[in-house]
């Protein structure tokens, strides 16, 4: 298989996810703001939902681009970040429904925290095979972003069960903090 079918196929999953989790937003009943505001948890869920799932794919694409080539390792592991971004849908709508309550607050922690693990499951598997000297390694370097995400969303799980709206505010920054592509894998290809 060539980088270029891993990448089609990724964007591909993606562009399911934005879809499916877009077609779970319901049309109000009613032509006022009123009629909008019990859909706001939803919404807001869904916006978050889709900034995550841009981020992945922004710095997916920037990943693959940094990569010259892929084996049957790069392939299982990119299975596995697909498998756990298909459950977005799931954890955003479960979470948006119930009005950010306890459980579903957590669970969605828990699906972007094993999302974020298998990116860096990911990005480590291309380092191996390329090499400690390949653009990418090089690029991500001691790679603070992502060693601090899971760090962050391990936090905010538990919190959920004090705390819902801290999690959430945690799952906003991590989001914010990753809203920008990577630019060290911009910059290096640049070179």
């Amino acid at each position: 298989m060539t980088k270029g079918r891993l990448e089609a196929f990724s964007d591909g999953v993606i562009a399911i996810l934005i879809t499916i989790m877009v077609l779970e937003l319901k049309v109000p009943h009613g032509a006022d703001g009123a009629a909008l505001h019990p859909l706001w948890p939803v919404f807001s869920t869904y916006v978050l939902s889709y900034v995550y799932l841009g981020i992945y794919w922004n710095n997916h694409h920037h990943l693959l681009h940094a990569t010259g080539r892929i084996n049957g390792k790069i392939l299982w592991a990119n299975l596995h970040l697909m498998f756990w971004l298909s459950l977005v849908p799931f954890v955003t709508g479960w979470m948006g429904e119930n009005h950010f309550a306890t459980l579903p607050t957590a669970i969605y922690g828990a699906d972007m925290l094993a999302s974020g693990i298998a990116y860096k499951l990911l990005q480590d598997q291309i380092v191996a095979l390329e090499g400690p000297n390949s653009k990418l390694a090089i690029a991500v370097g001691r790679d603070v972003k992502g060693m601090t995400s899971p760090l962050l969303y391990a936090a905010a799980i538990p919190l959920a069960f004090v705390q819902r709206y801290v999690s959430l505010g945690i799952y906003v920054f991590v989001a914010l903090m990753w809203l920008v592509p990577d630019r060290r894998i911009e910059t290096r290809l640049d070179e």
